[in-house]
Formats: structure tokens, C-alpha cells, sequence
């Protein structure tokens, strides 16, 4: 049995400048993945046609489906479908049932009149399966050709995923053997990439050719992925489950969670479990720790609330912290964190607190206080734990870094209470 491949082309120039970040190309990977269809390249190209034809060639060559998104607006730019009805030796047609759809929006949704630029949405190419569009004017279109399918979606993420979800999805394992993919993912902090591979490469070298590792770091911490392709789901998820172990126990020292979720879902997860609270006294983070904790649903049963204290007066009139200390050893220090987190926790009423203070960057620095410097704190009702890092990059990424870190000791902590 043989795998089952795909290409995203991702079609656009607002994509090529990097006016529009390509959110769709890496859905439609992870729904393709579930389905046990392997992608095997990703190609963004301009409204360009010889550019669009060449990646429609070159994709041909190697997969078996072809996934296009973008170009199938109303305005001259917008040229996927008359290039597709040439590509596959077609003509344009007006598709009465795409029509009165547009026409539908336009009187009863929209309550404007339609005009016949809007009508063109109604042309697809006479040689392909129209895929209905519930959530917009364009609808997707489905071409075969010797074995392959190639599908034409919409650039608008809402729509292309409703096509892909009702449409596509369903129908890829009705043509194809597609066989199964599984991945399991662990998380690591403390260790770096390359002293992780040192510490584990006879597992990895003794890893059979079907099941791969990936290292991948990111914000001081490294995710490990296995994945498999197998024709037989149960032999692979059993085969997988044990090598995961094994894995588990090699890096168990630095393990901080063996699922595929962010940190701050994992350590969401800790407090619902235990019925317990956190808030957070946020200085060079600026409530970047808060947003986290607080952007995933269900977090009002363990998130409080956060006093952004970046003014040294704020930290002074509601944190406690004394005008003594912020004069002598400053807000970057052991002693303003610390009571930044004591202070946060007991006036929330919350079981653990985080507290952060530090130089984030290009300016504040001095030769004592580098540019990268921060203070974290994290406090239980019995205990204070605080630790300095020197990061050394950009102001985003320090900031990402300190919550990234922050979080991590927040887990520790956690862990080390049950």
C-alpha cells in the first residue's frame, strides 16, 4: 500500500509581501493528516498566470491531490478559474445554481442589488463538480484527471473551511487508499535541542523507517513528535504507544508534559484539575501572561485577574512593593518580584501567583541591567520561588520567552504542591 500525498497552492500577492499571513495552507495540512493523506509540499505563488500553471505542472508531478486556495474573487486579479477551465480543456459556463446563490445573498442577506461583476462568481469552468459554497459567494471546484484530484477553494479562511469540511474531506477516502497517520507529542524544557538529540539518539536511530522523530524548539522549550503511517491503525497506535514510552522515559527529567498542548492549556489543565486559582502582577510583559491564560475557553475557572504594574507607582500603590526597594536594588530584582507575587496573590485571594520585571528592549538598559534581563516570581500560599534570566533577543520575543518561562514555573510549583 502506498501513501497517499498532497500539495497546498496557495495563490496571491498579499501572501508573497506578507500583507496576509497563510493560516489556510497549514488548516487544510492538519485536516489532510487526520484523513492519513501526507502533504508533501506547501507552494505560495503571485496572481501570476505562467507562475500558477508552472506550480499546477510541477504538484501534477509528485501528488496525487492537489489543493488550490485564493484567486476566485470578482475583480480583475482574480484569476484561478479561467486559468483552471484552460488548464483542464474547458470553457466557461454560467452555473444556475451558483447564480441564483449569489443572487439569494444579495436580495434577502445582504438587501443590495447585485451587479454583474458579483454575477461572474456564478462562471466555473464547464468540466469540473461545483462544490456549493453555504458561507460565501465563490464556490469551490473539484477537477480529475488520470487518477488525481485537483479542488479549487476560496482564499477566505471560513469558507474554504466549510467547503473542505463538507465537501472534500468526506470524499478523499472514497477515492483513495489513503492508509492511516499518528503522532504523538511530548513536551521538554530545561535542555537544549542539540544536547536533547545527544541525550536520545540511540532511540532515534533505532527507530524503524515508517515512524520518524521531529525536534521542535521553540521559546526555550522543545516539542518531540513521533509519527507513523501504517496501513493498520491499531498495529501502528500500539506500535507507537510503546516506542512513546520508551521515549517518555528517556527524557523524563525534563518532561513537562506528554500531550500536544501549549503550555499554558497544560497548566490551565493543573488548576481545573485541582480546583485552584492563579493571577498574575505583570511589569515587562505588560499583561502578555494574562492574555495567555486567558485566550483559551474555560479559563474564568482558574484565571482571577492581573494588576499591570509597569509604572514603578503602580507597583508602589498596589503591590506593596516598597519605594526603598525600588530606589536601591530596583524593579528588575529578587526583592520587587517577590513581593509583587505575594502581594498579587493575597489580594486576589488566588492560590499561586506569577510576577515579572525586567528589561525587555532596545532601550532601558544599563551595565548592571542588560537589555534581556528579567526577574520572575512565583508564589503558593507557603512558598516563593524566583529566578532571573538573561534572554537575548528582540522585545516580542522576550516577552513571548518571560511567559513562556513564567508559565513553567508556575507548573513546577503546582506539581510540587499535589
Amino acid at each position: 500500500m502506498n501513501k497517499t500525498f498532497a500539495s497546498i497552492i496557495t495563490i496571491g500577492d498579499e501572501l508573497l509581501i506578507g500583507q496576509v499571513i497563510d493560516t489556510n495552507s497549514s488548516w487544510i495540512a492538519q485536516e489532510l493528516n487526520k484523513i492519513g493523506v501526507s502533504v508533501k509540499h506547501r507552494v505560495a505563488v503571485g496572481d501570476i498566470w505562467d507562475d500558477i500553471w508552472k506550480a499546477l505542472d510541477e504538484e501534477t508531478a509528485q501528488t496525487d491531490i492537489i489543493i488550490i486556495t485564493g484567486g476566485l474573487g470578482p475583480t480583475a486579479d482574480d484569476i484561478t478559474k479561467p486559468l483552471l477551465a484552460e488548464y483542464f480543456g474547458g470553457k466557461m459556463i454560467v452555473h444556475q445554481p451558483t447564480l441564483d446563490h449569489v443572487q439569494h445573498i444579495f436580495e434577502h442577506i445582504l438587501k443590495r442589488p447585485m451587479i454583474e461583476r458579483n454575477a461572474k462568481q456564478a462562471e466555473v469552468p464547464d468540466n469540473c463538480i461545483v462544490l456549493k459554497n453555504e458561507k460565501g459567494t465563490a464556490p469551490g471546484m473539484l477537477f480529475k484527471r488520470e487518477g488525481k484530484i485537483f479542488v479549487s477553494l476560496p482564499g477566505v479562511p471560513h469558507e474554504m473551511k466549510w467547503i473542505m469540511t463538507n465537501h472534500v474531506l468526506p470524499l478523499i477516502p472514497q477515492l483513495f487508499n489513503t492508509g492511516f497517520i499518528e503522532h504523538r507529542t511530548l513536551l521538554t524544557a530545561g535542555i537544549g535541542e542539540s544536547f536533547l538529540a545527544e541525550l536520545i539518539q540511540p532511540f532515534e536511530l533505532a527507530l524503524p523507517a515508517h515512524i520518524k522523530l521531529a525536534y521542535l524548539p521553540n521559546f526555550g522549550m522543545v516539542r518531540l513528535r513521533l509519527s507513523g503511517w501504517a496501513s493498520d491503525q491499531l498495529v501502528l497506535k500500539n506500535e507507537l504507544n510503546t516506542l512513546f514510552s520508551s521515549l517518555k522515559e528517556q527524557v523524563k527529567e525534563y518532561l513537562i508534559i506528554d500531550e500536544d498542548l501549549p503550555i499554558e492549556v497544560a497548566v490551565g489543565n493543573l488548576l481545573k484539575a485541582r480546583n485552584e486559582t492563579v493571577s498574575t502582577a505583570e511589569s515587562c510583559t505588560g499583561g502578555y501572561i494574562a492574555h495567555m491564560l486567558s485566550i483559551h475557553a474555560g479559563s474564568s475557572a482558574f484565571f482571577t485577574g492581573s494588576i499591570i504594574s509597569y509604572a514603578n507607582i503602580i507597583k508602589e500603590m498596589m503591590l506593596d512593593v516598597s519605594h526603598e526597594t525600588l530606589t536601591t536594588v530596583g524593579a528588575v530584582s529578587q526583592e520587587a518580584v517577590t513581593k509583587m507575587a505575594e502581594s498579587v496573590r493575597k489580594s486576589m485571594n488566588t492560590h499561586y501567583s506569577i510576577a515579572v520585571s525586567g528589561i525587555m528592549g532596545p532601550g532601558g538598559a544599563t551595565n548592571e541591567k542588560p537589555v534581556g534581563l528579567v526577574w520572575i516570581a512565583v508564589a503558593s500560599a507557603n512558598k516563593v520561588v524566583a529566578k532571573s534570566f538573561n534572554f537575548r533577543f528582540d522585545r516580542r520575543r522576550n516577552i513571548e520567552l518571560t511567559t513562556t518561562n513564567a508559565l513553567n514555573m508556575l507548573r513546577a510549583i503546582i506539581v510540587d504542591n499535589s
